[in-house]
């Protein structure tokens, strides 16, 4: 990175929408854990149906790769009136990304949760382990 050329008001509107569209798997859990209105969000699991239904985020809906082009299985699935809490595997996984802009484009409140599952199993949180929960994908 060149920082001859250092753009600090290009720096802040960066960073303000990175906190803006962004949040990590400890204020997942608090909100989750919290008093906040279950039908003002919902978290989406955009990993593979068998990883989902292997394990995933209490209450976690499984939305992956094809489904995020449906716009009437989206309609179907998703609340228009909730932020949507996308996570994927890891950190350096983009899949999450990658449905977060597809669903902002079309007309979604989206936060992505950095870290992914590979941050909220380490950290011990909770998760649903019920093979017979039906993944949306099916």
């Amino acid at each position: 990175m060149n920082t001859t050329h250092y753009d600090t008001e290009q720096a802040r509107r960066f960073f303000e929408a990175r906190s803006a569209f962004t949040t990590g798997t400890h204020e997942l859990q608090v909100l989750l854990e919290g008093d906040a209105d279950p039908a003002g969000y919902q978290v989406v699991d955009v990993r593979f149906p068998d990883d989902y239904a292997e394990a995933h985020i209490p209450g976690a809906i499984n939305l992956p790769m094809p489904k995020w082009e449906q716009a009437r299985y989206l309609e179907e699935h998703l609340d228009r009136d909730a932020t949507l809490y996308l996570y994927c595997y890891t950190p350096t996984c983009h899949l999450a990304a990658s449905a977060a802009a597809r669903l902002a484009a079309a007309g979604y409140r989206v936060v992505e949760v950095e870290g992914g599952w590979e941050d909220w199993t380490s950290r011990g949180y909770p998760v649903e382990k019920d093979p017979s929960r039906q993944a949306v994908a099916s």
